[in-house]
């Protein structure tokens, strides 16, 4: 029997245990009924209004002293506000997975009385074989919610989407409102807890591919406390940073038996095993506060709260792909994804399934380019003594010589500028490109239903002089034999010239390697226009107010529209990355080579089509509306104009639809907004000066970049 000291010892024990604070929804029906907001109550705990929220929603408990008086506030308020029913409120949601109460879209923080709803736990059944995953519960909001696209149906192997980010309380907020508990405190055990018990990842793109590895997007915080620094220093170039090889996480990857991919442990860093039978084990991380994701990509991300990141994060894997690196490197991935390199084929002779070439695709093997197609410091060039000249296939960048306008032009008050919806994307639409090795022709006669690069002399050709030139980049006439490709010839037979071609280098198996490609991104960006207020069903000067707008309304699905331009851009200038590094010397093999999606003729294609489709609508306008160009650059064309609006000079027809042929307002890849408006004077200043309007004309001192 207990004597009279153990009892009072067990009694005491009890008084000097923490404060018990009831669930956190009571919590926030407390402060309501008191009529007291989050920012209030913050200000008297002297703490953060986001503190207040995950207290109230169960993502974080006070500590002491601030613990004790939350608790006395807490109390007071009960005795004041009694509950109703004394089952009203509902128990706390299980450790493991638990819904933040924000809406489900990106229009800022969530008004103070959605917060305190809380939906009951769903349990999930955990596979046979598998640690159990974490339930979801729906979020919940009194804000109408945004209209969205229609989701496709969730794979049941992963039921948390693809991807979640991760802060320093070992919350992981996932894309729809989930947030999961993380256990993990060091690299490997975030990976095994990621593949064995998160439910995160995405199905396969393509029916021959493979699913695509879940993503944990690291936080400051969370870096931090997984033993990662903060800001990695040292390195003359973004792209360089990594971790050294005898820093204690890669030490702690290594003894743990993951490896990491030959980038190492940098902004990205992919952590696997070798697959084992059919199952992959792979994951990717994006470490934040080592810019993953760069400002000119992710405009204003890495600076939003987690829910937000997962939420913009995860509408850019449902319309493109879940981000393995750069969006460069996620546009590449992505043509891979839709075109599989192999497939299941059955041996004819053994009857067993064995992988195969997948036709279409660009094959598992990289592959050499000809030589005119190359880089000077390509192997091929320098190993053969290639003397004979390159490809020069790049967009735009001309200025109209000044003396070449009128003294009508110089008197309109405005220079209105128009930029081609992701032209590049336009041009890869039906692009047919070369899927063999090429094979070396001499004095071949032209066909421009076959893809390669040609040599020939296009010096002949007149070109209006208040016009760039359709073969060069600067717009300047060529003075004599050049190499290009199939879509630049064929403008010069378009324009009644014959051509006589003196060498090519053609490719006998061809496609559209690029069409899904091409269909994923053009669905992704005109349905994220869409869901910015932007329609197909508008008119010009409707079209025209809702783009002014469009980025204000939500800037999570701006960062996303943003995200998917640098993607096309991205992944077309990753056909042919050069090599990087103070260390590379001419004529050594660099990385990209490895990989068969290195195929710059692949992107002289694009680029060279959109080109001619930019300069095609050139000749166009000046037929139609007699009016010609001050500069071009990239996909960005400047007017001299009698108004402000590209309404003002843009042609019509007498019923008001635009003229076919010319540029043309409108949100699907190809058409034209405005890209920004100046006097006519600043222009003509400018070219006086030698720089190109169309670079300022927005305001700002953007420049072309391509992701190479």
């Amino acid at each position: 029997m207990a004597t009279e000291e153990e009892l009072f010892a067990s009694v005491d024990a009890l008084l000097e245990e923490e404060p018990q604070l009831p669930p956190p929804a009571e919590r926030a029906r407390l402060r309501e009924a008191a009529g007291i907001t989050q920012a209030r109550l913050a200000l008297a705990l002297k703490t953060s209004t986001q503190t207040v929220k995950n207290y109230e929603n169960g993502r974080s408990e006070p500590k002491s002293p601030r613990l004790e008086a939350y608790q006395r506030l807490l109390t007071g308020w009960a005795a004041k506000y009694p509950a109703h029913d004394a089952h009203a409120a509902p128990a706390p949601a299980p450790a493991a997975a638990r819904v933040p109460q924000t809406p489900e879209t990106f229009t800022g923080p969530p008004a103070p009385e959605a917060e305190a709803a809380v939906a009951a736990p769903v349990q999930t059944p955990a596979a046979p074989e598998q640690p159990a995953r974490p339930a979801a519960r729906p979020a919940t909001s009194r804000r109408p919610a945004a209209k969205k696209a229609a989701k496709p149906a969730a794979d049941p192997r992963f039921p948390h989407g693809p991807l979640a980010v991760l802060d320093g309380d070992g919350s992981a907020y996932g894309t729809d409102g989930l947030v999961l508990d993380c256990p993990a405190t060091t690299i490997p055990a975030l990976v095994e807890w990621t593949l064995a018990a998160s439910g995160l990842g995405a199905a396969k793109l393509h029916r021959n591919g493979r699913d695509s590895d879940p993503l944990i997007v690291l936080t400051a915080a969370a870096a931090v406390k997984l033993g990662l620094p903060e800001r990695l220093e040292g390195h003359e170039q973004r792209r360089s940073l990594r971790l050294p090889e005898d820093h204690p996480v890669v030490k702690q990857i290594a003894k743990a038996k993951w490896q990491l991919t030959q980038r190492g442990f940098g902004p990205w860093p992919r952590i696997y095993r070798k697959a084992q039978g059919r199952e992959r084990q792979c994951v990717q991380l994006a470490i934040l506060p080592w810019d993953a994701l760069d400002e000119r990509s992710w405009p204003g991300v890495a600076d939003m709260n987690p829910a937000d990141i997962a939420r913009t994060l995860g509408v850019y894997a449902q319309r493109v792909i879940t981000p393995r690196g750069s969006t460069a490197v996620s546009g590449l991935e992505l043509m891979t994804a839709l075109r599989p390199p192999t497939r299941a084929v059955q041996d004819r002779e053994t009857g067993n399934w064995i992988s195969g070439h997948n036709p279409g695709s660009l094959g598992t093997e990289p592959m050499d380019p000809a030589p005119p197609e190359a880089t000077a410091e390509h192997p091929v060039v320098v190993q053969s003594g290639w003397t004979g000249g390159f490809l020069n296939e790049e967009a735009y960048q001309w200025v109209r010589p000044v003396d070449s306008l009128s003294d009508e032009e110089c008197m309109l008050p405005h220079a209105v500028g128009l930029d081609l919806n992701t032209a590049f994307l336009a041009a890869a639409a039906r692009l047919v490109v070369g899927l063999s090795a090429p094979d070396h022709f001499h004095a071949p006669q032209f066909n421009p239903k076959i893809p390669g690069s040609w040599l020939v002399d296009l010096s002949h050709i007149e070109v209006d002089p208040r016009l760039p030139s359709p073969f060069t980049p600067d717009g300047v006439r060529p003075t004599g034999p050049a190499w290009y490709q199939t879509h630049t010839v064929a403008y010069a037979q378009e324009l009644g010239y014959n051509v006589t071609p003196l060498e090519a280098y053609l490719r006998r198996q061809t496609g559209a390697y690029l069409d899904p490609w091409h269909d994923r991104l053009k669905n992704a960006y005109v349905d994220t226009l869409a869901d910015l207020g932007v329609t197909k069903d508008l008119s010009d000067a409707e079209f025209l107010a809702a783009m002014e707008q469009h980025k204000q309304l939500d800037p999570g699905l701006a960062a996303v529209l943003a995200a998917i331009k640098a993607t096309v851009k991205g992944g077309v200038g990753k056909l042919r990355e050069r090599p990087q590094g103070r260390h590379y010397k001419e004529g050594e093999r660099w990385p990209a080579l490895e990989r068969p999606t290195w195929r710059p003729d692949i992107r002289a294609a694009v680029i060279s089509k959109a080109r001619v489709n930019m300069h095609r609508k050139l000749r166009n306008m000046a037929s139609m509306t007699g009016l010609y160009p001050l500069a071009v650059l990239s996909d960005c064309v400047v007017y001299p104009s009698p108004g402000a609006s590209p309404l003002d000079f843009l042609p019509y027809a007498a019923s008001g639809k635009p003229q076919p042929g010319g540029f043309r307002l409108g949100p699907t890849p190809g058409l034209a907004k405005l890209e920004g408006v100046q006097e006519m004077s600043w222009a003509v200043d400018l070219m006086e000066q030698g720089y190109n309007p169309a670079r300022h004309i927005k305001g700002g001192d953007a420049v072309l970049d391509e992701g190479e």
